[in-house]
């Protein structure tokens, strides 16, 4: 059995658009719709939404078929989560809350064996097909896709440190909590928020690495494509969901 090719992280390298969608709603059937629907890529989102293994792999499982690459956002920066969710099938993870280079260089040693990280070594996990995919081990890196999220001002001072880690293939920049950051507590649409990523955009740019996002808004979804983001995330299920179920009961209780 071969290992499977990683088409969104070709994609990113490429600098080819890729649009996406949040998901938070833990369900297999829910990720088999939204697989379905015509995105190139899923977010299975285990930080905030209550995500455990079964249900990841149970999720990744009902993508298996789908054209949409499924992308999981571990917990935490956390080497034994990124070890638990790779075995699981994984080949692409966004961690959350990376501040500098050396955070950046750990989930990136999070998702590689010796000698070049630390990833623990399982024989036949699902990630590596049961032990079926050839020399997975040896292999499995040129697949997976490390993206990391800047969320504070802090992180944004060293984005361009944070962006030159060999291993990083992207760079995520989360808009609420750095809204929160910046002083601007749940305001994305701050002229200083708006500011601060568009200057993310554009120093990112430079460094070559590409840009991330995620805005249920879809003018400020446009917005941030003509401003150079790559992977742009325009919506999540749970709002699509919510929203459109109230929609739909005002039309007819007013």
């Amino acid at each position: 059995m071969e290992l499977k090719h990683n088409a969104f992280k070709a994609a990113i390298a490429r600098g080819e658009r890729q649009i996406g969608l949040w998901s938070s709603l833990c369900s297999p059937l829910v990720a088999e719709i939204i697989g379905g629907a015509g995105f190139d890529w899923i977010l299975i989102d285990t930080e905030h939404s209550p995500n455990e293994l079964p249900d990841v792999v149970a999720q990744l499982q009902a993508l298996a078929t789908s054209p949409s690459t499924p992308i999981v956002r571990p917990a935490w920066n956390d080497p034994v989560l990124v070890k638990r969710i790779l075995d699981g099938g994984a080949q692409s993870l966004l961690l959350p809350f990376v501040q500098n280079a050396a955070e950046a260089k750990a989930a990136v040693a999070a998702t590689r064996y010796p000698p070049h990280g630390i990833r623990g070594l399982a024989a036949a996990a699902r990630g590596s097909a049961f032990g079926r995919i050839k020399d997975y081990h040896a292999r499995a890196a040129t697949e997976i896709c490390v993206l990391v999220q800047i969320e504070t001002q802090e992180a944004l001072d060293n984005l361009e440190e944070i962006a030159s880690v060999d291993g990083v293939d992207g760079v995520f920049i989360g808009p609420a909590d750095l809204s929160a950051s910046l002083g601007h507590l749940g305001d994305q649409a701050h002229p200083r928020v708006q500011e601060a990523i568009r200057d993310a955009a554009a120093r990112l740019a430079k460094t070559g690495k590409p840009a991330g996002i995620l805005t249920g808004n879809e003018e400020q979804a446009r917005r941030y494509i003509e401003w150079g983001y790559v992977f742009v995330a325009v919506g999540a299920d749970l709002g699509l969901l919510a929203r459109n179920a109230e929609a739909l009961a005002a039309r007819f209780k007013g």
